[in-house]
């Protein structure tokens, strides 16, 4: 049965019954096995992180973990503790013998030097460790946010990662390595590939890359003679992100299609998009049972489910523009990238932070026609039927944008929004420029005849239901007249100054500052409510609560709720609630 589509924002308010109830689905770890503390230094690499630590001589350390690990970071915060502080107490132990093989001189220099030592081990200040247990956004990327609140020098990554390069503190990454049935993984990929000359590629998700080369060796002494062992780098941009290529595709992408792609645990959606025009065939093998099979990747319904979104929003007018990171590298590049597209295609954008997206918080803002999300190359894909309206990415952004007769589907999917700015810009429309307006807004001006521009101008259908639609390009088709500029004394034109909604005319469009505002007119002529105070009805002539001046209107005031929580009353009312 086809899942009607939302006609309205969903109701947004919360029930009595459930009022003090977390919407966040818990994490159930109580199945999860309890790791002997020999295994817990190996998962979480107890010692390769402390040596990291010391040779950074870093003193404030944080340690972000995963919802599902978090049952295990006060053991691993003790762990480091431990290892830490026997690091220190070795390096004095090795001070001190050093001092005492070098020094021929009598006891008291002797004595002297091992104090000089004494003092200098008091002044090396003790690390500190700090448990970051909830994430800004989300949990493959690093939190710089959370971690400079508590002014850390680097951040310990624990689990897998998207590998997104940070732009202010340095990483230390954990991928918590999970054991793999090597076994079974080799009867799977012998079923799957009979042939032992295939072009394959051995990749697994960041918790199983150690395995890789032992499968590869494995396989070897099997017999397949074309079999590539990837290894785990720090480049989402690469033709297979975050891992190296074979030698004989470096220069050559399209070389690629010759390889299938054997995956071991099952990659995020982003991956597979980004993955399924690039290589022959994608091969999964899951992880979470035994197995001798491996699922065949299917993107097709995806990619189309991917192209109808964006398609659908090639009339929307306004557009939200969501971070989802401020830690990931060349973010605000990439905004200002995605503002200048909207703005060139004649459109407005909103910039919205909300923290970690969900439903709720985005349908409070109902004049936003479409969602681009700007966050790390996993994070940007969003596929949910409850968000009421569709979010989309910036590569998906700019085949939105473009004209039905420019528009090409090859299939292709780029989640990396860093791919993008690498990419040569295309040519904007022709006839038309952009300027800044006084208070700093995007204000789009035609280069010919307003008019004329409009009347030439081809007509706009939602590709959904066919509709003609007259109002897609507000800050282009909208723009001020000439006539209603200015004129000043040296020749000049400028636009009026003013921040506050200007008086106009029925049928004409609010602006603020002299430019287009179609936030301002959705909440003058469509929001049923426009904040405090305004539920109120407008003064009469009688009425004793205007103001002095006649301008102002003010509510009856009435007594309010007294009490404590448990026990208080509303007004007159000596009802106790």
């Amino acid at each position: 049965m086809a899942v009607p589509a939302l006609g309205t924002a969903p109701v947004l308010s919360t029930p009595d019954t459930h009022i003090f109830e977390d919407p966040t689905p818990a994490v159930d770890t109580s199945n999860l096995p309890r790791l002997s503390d020999e295994q817990l230094a190996i998962t979480y690499e107890i010692e390769r992180t402390v040596s990291e630590i010391r040779q950074g001589q870093w003193r404030r350390i944080a340690l972000q973990f995963p919802d599902q690990m978090l049952v295990d970071a006060p053991r691993v915060y003790e762990a480091l503790s431990r290892g830490l502080k026997n690091q220190r107490r070795a390096k004095n132990r090795t001070t001190r013998s050093s001092e005492k093989e070098n020094g021929k001189a009598g006891v008291e220099e002797l004595g002297k030097k091992m104090e000089d030592v004494s003092v200098e081990q008091e002044e090396d200040p003790e690390e500190k460790l700090f448990i970051l247990a909830d994430t800004s956004y989300g949990a493959c990327c690093i939190d710089e946010v959370a971690a400079e609140h508590v002014d850390a020098d680097v951040v310990v990554h624990y689990g897998r990662s998207c590998l997104s390069p940070c732009s202010r503190l340095p990483v230390i990454y954990v991928f918590t390595a999970r054991p793999l049935d090597l076994d079974s993984a080799i009867s799977a990929f012998k079923q799957t590939y009979p042939d032992k000359g295939q072009k394959v590629i051995l990749v697994a998700d960041i918790p199983y890359s150690h395995h890789v080369l032992p499968l590869h060796d494995r396989l070897r002494e099997e017999g397949y003679t074309d079999i590539y062992a990837t290894d785990v780098i720090h480049n989402p941009s690469s033709p297979l992100p975050n891992r190296t290529i074979p030698p004989e595709i470096i220069g050559s992408q399209d070389s690629l299609h010759a390889y299938q792609l054997f995956q071991i645990s099952s990659p995020p959606t982003s991956l597979l998009l980004t993955l399924s025009s690039r290589v022959a065939a994608i091969h999964i093998y899951p992880t979470d049972a035994p197995s001798t099979t491996t699922l065949l990747a299917s993107t097709a319904q995806t990619l189309r489910r991917r192209y109808a979104l964006l398609t659908s929003l090639s009339t929307v007018p306004v557009f939200g523009i969501l971070i989802n990171t401020l830690s990931v590298k060349n973010y605000l590049t990439i905004l200002s990238h995605v503002k200048s597209l909207i703005s060139s295609a004649g459109k407005k954008s909103y910039t919205f932070v909300v923290g970690k997206v969900n439903a709720a918080k985005v349908a409070n803002f109902s004049e936003i026609g479409g969602w681009v999300v700007i966050g790390c190359w996993e994070s940007s894909l969003m596929e949910s039927k409850d968000f009421w309206r569709p979010i989309i990415t910036p590569f998906e952004l700019e085949l939105a944008l473009m004209g039905d007769a420019e528009r090409v589907w090859t299939g292709e999917w780029d989640g990396n929004f860093q791919a993008i700015l690498e990419k040569p810009r295309g040519s904007t429309e022709p006839g038309v420029y952009h300027e800044k307006a006084p208070d700093g807004a995007d204000q789009v001006l035609g280069t010919g005849d307003y008019d004329s521009e409009e009347e030439s101008a081809p007509p706009e259908f939602d590709l959904r239901t066919g509709r003609y639609v007259s109002h897609s390009r507000p800050m282009r088709s909208l723009a001020p007249p000439r006539d209603a500029n200015v004129q000043q004394e040296g020749g000049g034109l400028t636009v009026p100054t003013s921040t506050a909604l200007t008086t106009r005319a029925k049928g004409e469009i609010a602006q603020i500052g002299g430019v287009v505002s179609p936030g301002a007119e959705f909440l003058r002529s469509k929001r049923t409510w426009q904040g405090l105070g305004s539920d109120f009805n407008a003064p009469t002539e009688n009425d004793e609560n205007v103001g002095a001046n006649g301008n102002g209107y003010a509510a009856r005031m009435e007594e309010g709720r007294s009490g404590i929580a448990r026990g208080y009353v509303v007004g007159g009312d000596t009802t106790k609630h």
